[in-house]
């Protein structure tokens, strides 16, 4: 299963559930999605800033992929995905310089400095759709940013 962040055009922030993203994407297409909150079908996906993978067993991982899992790109399209990684790899580098890391307790700190008892300061973190949804709730300004994440290669 596949977790989604969704949206209606009322502003809804909820999340779907799906088996793939072709699943959900043949569901918007459809507009069989409604939001749970107002029942409008004017549904879209939001971007997230943090996925998981499942682990595949020993035996699963020996078995090669039989379809392609990506399509190749052409060279101009591969100079414009090369451009936006290294844009995506800049603004990473000026988020982990200036803003203090927080980690899961992003909203915390926010309502904190929101509400006047630590000083204002650049922080970044995590946070649940819950505790976002609580944050716009009281007036708290953020944004979520998709960054990259360092791989260990050894």
């Amino acid at each position: 299963m596949v977790i989604f962040d969704l949206s209606c055009l009322n502003g809804h922030d909820f999340e779907g559930w799906f088996d793939c993203l072709s699943d959900l994407e043949d569901q918007l297409a459809a507009k069989s999605l409604t939001c749970p909150v107002c029942g409008l079908d004017t549904v879209f996906r939001k971007p997230s800033t943090f996925g998981l993978i499942k682990n595949r067993s020993a035996k699963e991982a020996k078995v090669p992929n039989k379809e392609p899992s990506q399509k190749v790109l052409n060279a101009n399209e591969n100079d414009k995905l090369a451009a936006a990684v290294s844009q995506i790899a800049a603004l990473t580098k000026v988020l982990e310089s200036q803003f203090d890391d927080v980690g899961s307790n992003f909203s915390a700190e926010a309502l904190k400095m929101h509400f006047g008892t630590i000083p204002k300061r650049n922080i970044r973190g995590l946070s649940s759709t819950a505790e976002e949804t609580m944050l716009k709730k009281e007036g708290v300004e953020f944004f979520k940013l998709p960054v990259l994440v360092k791989k260990n290669l050894v």
